[in-house]
């Protein structure tokens, strides 16, 4: 068995390097092994409370562990699940454990900068995510090239399953034309449609993660899904 990150024997510490350029916010295109193997072997399991006890918030976690490294676990505990399955949706199961044992890996030595007037540490991991993903490009344009190749069946799969809107389409149900307009979207749209539509962040969220003005993510997200609607054919509807 692989030496597991935090507890979870589904992630290996061993994540992937990033292709040429690195990601976004300037971490290192490769976590260096002996590095990898030290952190993790940091982080061991999640605090105990007594019953009754509130559970702390993912700031109070972070801001122990700089302390008690240790600490940091319960906050791998609360959103490995969710970013795993992000990663998988974007880039496909064979991508998922390695995205998400880097983001973990990524966050915990930056666990410092965290901002601790932040209780929940959702848009912030899911930053790092992107940052990491962000080097599989090519990968998940492919994934979703491939998927609007796939034959389908309109009856049998729903339709108008695009009705539902383009902002909150459903990756279980991805029809093929919807993959071959999410390829078509840039680097950056793509990562705040999907944030939104299957992270389900909120508007001030994704700004958080991407880094980016609210007035920012209110602009795109009016352009992409213009892109998508002509794409898909779909009738105008107001934006929230």
């Amino acid at each position: 068995m692989v030496r597991t990150v935090f507890g979870d024997p589904r992630f290996s510490p061993v994540a992937p390097a990033h292709e040429p350029g690195g990601s976004r916010d300037g971490t290192e295109p490769d976590l260096r092994g002996d590095d990898r193997a030290r952190d993790a072997g940091m982080a061991g399991t999640a605090p105990n409370h007594e019953p009754g006890d509130a559970e702390p918030s993912d700031a109070a976690l972070i801001e122990a562990s700089l302390t008690t490294p240790e600490r940091f676990a319960g906050v791998f505990d609360r959103h490995a699940d969710e970013i795993h399955a992000y990663a998988g949706r974007r880039l496909g199961p064979e991508h998922a454990d390695d995205v998400t044992a880097e983001t973990f890996l990524v966050a915990f030595r930056k666990r410092h900068r965290y901002d601790m007037s932040r209780p929940d540490a959702r848009p912030w991991l899911y930053g790092i995510a992107g940052n990491i993903i962000s080097g599989h490009r090519r990968s998940e344009v492919r994934r979703l090239r491939a998927l609007a190749r796939a034959p389908r069946d309109a009856e049998e799969r729903g339709f108008h399953e695009e009705e539902r809107g383009a902002e909150r389409a459903s990756a279980a149900v991805l029809r093929p034309a919807l993959a071959a307009a999410l390829a078509g979207l840039s680097a950056a749209e793509r990562d705040l449609l999907l944030l939104i539509a299957w992270a389900d962040l909120s508007y001030e969220e994704a700004a958080e993660a991407l880094r980016i003005p609210i007035g920012t993510v209110r602009s795109r997200l009016h352009r992409i899904r213009g892109k998508l609607r002509r794409h898909l054919d779909l009738p105008e509807e107001n934006d929230r």
